[in-house]
């Protein structure tokens, strides 16, 4: 009887992209998920080193996952990610009930790893310090059948203060342009309309194989992609901008006009400080070219409030750039000690309840801005790509939810002559604005039209893609074998 796993992902969009790739693994390896709310006989857990509280949920996680365990003989719990990474033996330690801990330089190790601790029946902890494969030449289970994420380097050769990243993923590694493009390919030809390139400075890619320019030749040549509908990418960055990328954004029709541009802070004194190689003036100056490009763009940005060091004034000046920026979101962090990183041990560590204080001031005008922001679409033609799981009270309203060419989040009514039977999540749909909140849009008319999509059908169908590696041919797709029964008590994450 087939082995059922459940992976549960903590922090960024890398990590959703190596669960997916330990998906694969498993399902290669002879396991089959397990069906939503059961029992399954394996738990991974693909951690984040960086988001607050890491270590509290994963030993929390890992708490609730101790009796479950003890009440299903065979049960297997690992660990991977970040703070694995960081934490090595000291997770087996803590909790000495898990049965493998990998790094994030060995994803590939998970199905020996586990069948290693059953043989030899104690835990196993394998960490490397330098990339064994490229996590894009191995299997993956893809989370959806309209949208993927590619990887085009992983790594970061930067040294940001406050990040510890570069210490647990390495130095930047580059994927060669063909065999991003397959991999690219690869997914359309299933029927998948959007991509998103990602690289934790996705902009500098090109570096390894000393091509500064290679990023925006890679967006020109996703424009030439039949069925690509969608590109976006993530996370640039600022210092490494550079104007060629934006006359890509600008002439490739499936590049979308949108642009996340993580600012961190508005003080020249503290971006030095953070060792963020580039100053308000620049980061301004860039937003001004993309929008005289691409006045339509939609702009979002990472700001940290409280960094070590941070006055009233270094505050002001960062609300000051907000404004000038006139973002249409932010993802906002109060800044909280990372072991591992210098900021940890800077003097001058500001007090919780002045970091509350600025960060209720911050968000308050962030949400202000882009809520003006949001009304200058009211009464306009929207695209939307339809959506699932993005609209918590779509049930409550009979709306759908789907995300606009410039990334925004639209909830819409999914009704009118326009519409061809039932609109499904992969669709894609037109409609007019008729709301505008801070967060989001609401667009309530009959819609304008419907096109169902190859990547509807299959999202109807329960069908993911699945690929064998970009070498190895294209995804194919297809229901997993059935399920074995579930079994009452066990986990279900």
């Amino acid at each position: 009887m087939s082995r059922t796993y459940h992976i549960r992902t903590f922090g960024c969009q890398m990590n959703v992209h190596d669960s997916e790739r330990l998906a694969g693994q498993l399902e290669s390896a002879g396991y089959v998920a397990a069906e939503d709310g059961s029992a399954a006989d394996l738990v991974v857990l693909n951690t984040c080193a960086v988001r607050e509280n890491a270590e509290n949920k994963l030993y929390g996680h890992l708490g609730h996952l101790r009796p479950r365990k003890q009440d299903r003989p065979g049960m297997q719990i690992a660990v991977g990610g970040c703070l694995a990474q960081k934490d090595r033996g000291e997770i087996v330690r803590r909790a000495p009930w898990v049965d493998v801990v990998f790094g994030t330089h060995n994803i590939g190790s998970l199905p020996t790893l586990l069948e290693r601790a059953r043989h030899n029946a104690e835990a196993q902890v394998e960490i490397l310090e330098s990339l064994e494969t490229f996590p894009s030449t191995l299997p993956a289970r893809r989370e959806s059948a309209y949208s993927g994420w590619v990887s085009v380097s992983v790594g970061c050769n930067n040294t940001c203060t406050f990040c510890i990243v570069p210490s647990l993923r390495g130095k930047e590694r580059d994927r060669r342009p063909g065999e991003v493009l397959a991999e690219v390919e690869a997914l359309v030809a299933e029927g998948v309309l959007e991509v998103t390139l990602l690289g934790q400075n996705v902009n500098s890619y090109g570096v390894e194989f000393g091509d500064r320019l290679a990023f925006g030749k890679l967006l020109r040549s996703c424009g030439s992609i039949d069925g690509l509908e969608r590109v976006r990418f993530t996370s640039p960055h600022p210092a490494a901008f550079t104007d060629d990328v934006i006359d890509a954004m600008a002439e490739t029709p499936n590049v979308c006009h949108q642009l996340h541009m993580p600012l961190q802070s508005g003080s020249d004194r503290v971006l030095k400080d953070m060792r963020r190689s580039y100053r308000s003036s620049r980061f301004l100056s860039i937003l001004d070219k993309v929008r005289a490009a691409m006045p339509d763009a939609a702009i979002t940005t990472d700001i940290i409030v409280g960094f070590p060091g941070e006055t009233e004034e270094d505050f002001q000046a960062t609300l000051e750039v907000v404004r000038q920026a006139r973002f249409s979101s932010a993802f906002t962090f109060q800044y909280s000690k990372r072991p591992g990183t210098p900021a940890a041990g800077m003097a001058g560590q500001v007090p919780k309840e002045v970091v509350q204080e600025r960060y209720d001031r911050l968000v308050a005008l962030q949400d202000e801005i882009a809520w003006q922001e949001n009304k200058k679409l009211v009464g306009r033609t929207v695209e939307l790509l339809v959506a699932a799981g993005e609209g918590r009270k779509d049930a409550e309203t009979h709306r759908m939810s789907g995300r606009a060419r410039d990334g925004r989040l639209v909830h819409f009514t999914p009704a009118g002559l326009a519409v061809d039977r039932a609109v499904r999540p992969g669709d894609v749909v037109e409609t007019t604005v008729t709301y505008a909140a801070p967060h989001h849009l609401v667009a309530d008319g009959d819609l304008l039209s419907h096109r169902r999509t190859r990547a509807g059908d299959n999202a109807e169908a329960g069908l993911r893609p699945t690929t064998n590696g970009v070498s190895l041919g294209l995804p194919s797709f297809g229901a997993p074998p059935p399920a074995p029964a579930s079994v009452q008590g066990g986990c279900s994450l």
